[in-house]
């Protein structure tokens, strides 16, 4: 009937609105009187790639409802964990602070690309321009002064953000030492305190995977099947998920790329081994989704992760 399909449909749209008492909708819908637990599909499940497929004649609110609802019901669909407002906090400072630093990238870009105008190339990266700009304010007579001014604004304002980043990581680092997944996830070498608290905060409950592959099949760490006769294709990972959590992990994989020639564990080996048939590019990829699916043990095992361990030992 047409109520319990709207009641369904609230409840399916409840990750974007909060109430007005300050508790998120999810929240309050799960054990609530409209349904003993909420179920909630991802914004490109339900407006791109599911729902329209279950969508009859035009794109209308009373269609849209009847199309959530029908997608709800089928036993294969995949649902977001409602995730508790700690990890809503966390994943703010995660948010802002990533919003800091592409400003401060642009802020970078800025004074290089006016400076080239001038005919002065400086090297890329926020550390060189911060070390190299004052001098040549005070030592290049031929510029400008207002040019001058301009760009020890624009230094100034580098220099406001680097203290906000700095703020926003010390928050990071309170959360993940009062945390005890994020802590135990720091035991991997690839995961810092950074991608712990945004696995902790991201993830919400990782008993809703199955099982690791699941899980860094939401991250988009596995590859995109072309699969068809009884022949399996392989192509490029499907960069599925949350692009932020994914970057995470491959920079942390990069990090370990870098010292494992000195490495003899069982990790390193493997490395070695790989890197010795694929360019770094797929190693790394390839070990971000391994430090994916032990991310994943031990969230939901509650273990710490033990170099050349064949399995994870209870902590």
């Amino acid at each position: 009937s047409r109520t319990p399909r709207l009641a369904r449909l609230a409840e399916l749209a409840a990750t974007h609105h909060e109430r007005l008492d300050g508790s998120g909708y999810p929240r309050g819908l799960a054990g609530g009187a409209l349904s003993p637990e909420a179920r909630i599909l991802t914004a490109a499940d339900a407006y791109r790639n599911i729902v329209v497929a279950y969508r009859n004649n035009q794109k209308n609110d009373d269609n849209d409802a009847q199309a959530i609802c029908e997608a709800a019901s089928r036993a294969n669909m995949r649902f977001v964990a409602i995730k508790s407002e700690e990890q809503q906090a966390a994943l703010m400072v995660h948010r802002i602070r990533e919003q800091c630093i592409a400003e401060r990238t642009s802020k970078a870009n800025q004074i290089r690309g006016h400076l080239h105008e001038f005919g002065i190339v400086l090297p890329q990266g926020v550390t060189k321009i911060i070390a190299l700009l004052p001098p040549l304010l005070e030592n290049d007579s031929n510029l400008p002064a207002l040019l001058k001014s301009l760009l020890r604004d624009l230094l100034d304002d580098i220099h406001h953000i680097n203290q906000r980043v700095d703020a926003l990581d010390k928050q990071i680092h309170a959360f993940v030492k009062n945390n005890d997944t994020a802590t135990r996830l720091m035991t991997i070498a690839g995961i810092g305190p950074i991608t712990a608290s945004a696995l902790v905060a991201t993830t919400g409950d990782p008993h809703l995977f199955k099982n690791s592959r699941q899980f860094t099949a939401w991250l988009g760490l596995v590859p995109k099947q072309f699969s068809s006769g009884g022949k399996t294709k392989l192509g490029r990972i499907t960069k599925a998920g949350d692009g932020y959590l994914r970057k995470l992990l491959i920079q942390g994989a990069r990090a370990v790329l870098f010292r494992s020639g000195t490495h003899t564990d069982q990790r390193s080996l493997w490395i070695n081994q790989l890197r010795a048939r694929k360019p770094d590019n797929v190693v790394a990829t390839a070990l971000a989704a391994k430090l994916a699916r032990t991310a994943w043990a031990i969230m939901t095992r509650d273990e710490t992760y033990q170099v050349n361990h064949t399995g994870l030992t209870g902590a």
